[in-house]
């Protein structure tokens, strides 16, 4: 599937943004800087590997060490969320001895 058809653009297609035209009630956004009054915003950021289902009384049955089969394969991407809205897809990186995200792909959404 490409691209394209899974909603996404590829990161390296990605142009710098441009500053729009200010209004009256608008200012262009110059530097990092300027973004200092929500540098302090939280938010919720999740990876999701991949997703199972399965009974209750099945998840009761769960022990340490127990291997829980996922709905993604081995190298399948996997989803990135902001607030509970999926915004890239990326892939697990070992950094040391800690997992992290590469972002491969950011998830163009139409508001």
């Amino acid at each position: 599937m490409s691209d394209e058809q899974a909603g996404g653009i590829p990161l390296d297609e990605l142009e710098a943004p441009t500053a729009k035209q200010s209004d009256e009630n608008s200012h262009p956004v110059q530097s990092a800087g300027d973004l200092e009054a929500v540098f302090d915003v939280p938010v919720r950021i999740s990876a999701v590997l991949g997703s199972s289902k399965m009974h209750v009384s099945d998840l009761l049955k769960l022990a340490s060490g127990t291997v829980l089969e996922l709905d993604r394969k081995v190298g399948e991407a996997i989803d990135i969320y902001v607030n509970d809205r999926l915004v890239a897809r990326g892939e697990v990186v070992l950094v040391e001895d800690k997992l992290g995200v590469t972002m491969t792909e950011i998830i163009k959404t139409d508001r």
